[in-house]
């Protein structure tokens, strides 16, 4: 058999009612009607790094609008396990029997097509016939196949049509750059779909036998919008300081000499941080800078999380100067709280301190 082998849910049906079911099962391996869609295999001894999953879930588009300065598309997949993270502490996420359908919300600034990752949140609002059927704030999430985003499961009232109201909360986080001023009115816009057990169950399941559990990641689905991929490092203003990895995500700290374009007088440190292999943007996470000059710190304090329209979301603060030969510590004091799917559930949370040499 080759692989990776693609699936539909609606194909082991078909299989299923005609009594095929050895075929099918037999070629995935023990993808029974409930786990194969409900419960599907989890990679054993996962490393503490991304790696590419056992099973992989497309998704469909709903549609796309724009909210105010929001770019936003709702999507959508089978219900799926995901992790959530409190602290240090990550908690799995099962499907639950009433969960009907995992729905996800992309979200970006429409000018630029930068991806934003909000601390204010995202919740979705679903209503049928008037009556509303359920309510729940969308994580902010990591996927592979998926990007940044926000999502859940959810539970619908059986087939038919329904409006899916999304919320898109104000910006508390710092803006530089064109962003300053924006993204701080809440924004609602909403979503006429069709729930379609037949839709739904056309979406491929994908089983990648000769990869499960390598450092490796699988390349996200192309939608038609933005999947939260980091600037290139090319791309980024400034001198670059280095680069580093902790916890498997990737570290380019970049020192910007006249950082009046950000805000501030003196110069301007930024850390852009991203997934390795994808480099979609790792954000939400507590990060601390010791700046040190001849054996004295000129700077120790916590970067701040900023969206900026050239250099994205990043962490950064205000420093007198960085000079070459200056030592830049960068210390993760609160892993990244951002919900996870397979493959980068086990990532981001041991995350030792950094240093880097600047130019």
């Amino acid at each position: 058999m080759t692989h990776p082998y693609s699936v539909s849910r609606r194909s082991v049906l078909r299989v299923l009612t005609v009594g095929g079911l050895g075929s099918v099962a037999g070629c995935l391996g023990g993808f029974e009607t409930q786990s194969a869609w409900r419960d599907p295999p989890l990679v054993e001894n996962r490393p503490s790094a991304v790696y590419v999953p056992a099973v992989t879930e497309g998704m469909k588009l709903y549609g796309q609008k724009t909210a105010g300065p929001y770019g936003v598309a709702l999507t959508y997949s089978y219900p799926h396990r995901f992790w959530t993270v409190a602290g240090t502490d990550r908690t799995k996420t099962p499907v639950q029997s009433e969960d009907s359908i995992h729905l996800m919300i992309s979200l970006w600034d429409d000018e630029t097509e930068t991806v934003l990752p909000l601390d204010a949140g995202v919740s979705i609002e679903i209503t049928k016939g008037g009556s509303l059927v359920s309510q729940e704030v969308a994580y902010p999430m990591l996927s592979q196949q998926m990007g940044f985003h926000y999502g859940s499961n959810y539970e619908l009232d059986g087939g038919g049509d329904y409006t899916a109201r999304v919320r898109v909360g104000g910006v508390g986080l710092n803006r530089t750059g064109s962003f300053a001023g924006r993204f701080e009115q809440v924004e609602t816009v909403a979503f006429d779909f069709t729930f379609d057990t037949d839709d739904l169950y056309d979406v491929e399941i994908t089983r990648l036998d000769d990869r499960k559990g390598t450092r490796d990641a699988i390349e996200p689905m192309e939608m038609g919008f933005p999947v939260g991929r980091a600037p290139a490092v090319d791309s980024l203003p400034g001198r670059k300081l280095g680069s580093a990895t902790s916890g498997d995500a990737v570290f380019h700290a970049f020192a910007v000499d006249d950082g009046g374009r950000f805000g501030v007088d003196g110069s301007y440190l930024y850390v852009s941080v991203r997934t390795p292999h994808n480099g979609i943007v790792v954000p939400m996470m507590g990060l601390e800078a010791t700046l040190t000059r001849d054996g004295e710190r000129v700077f120790d304090g916590t970067l701040a999380r900023t969206l900026d329209p050239s250099v994205g979301y990043h962490y950064g603060t205000a420093v007198d100067a960085v000079e070459s030969g200056d030592t830049l510590e960068l210390t993760v004091a609160v892993p990244p709280q951002v919900a996870r799917h397979d493959g980068y559930e086990t990532a981001f949370f041991e995350m030792p301190p950094m240093t880097l040499n600047g130019s």
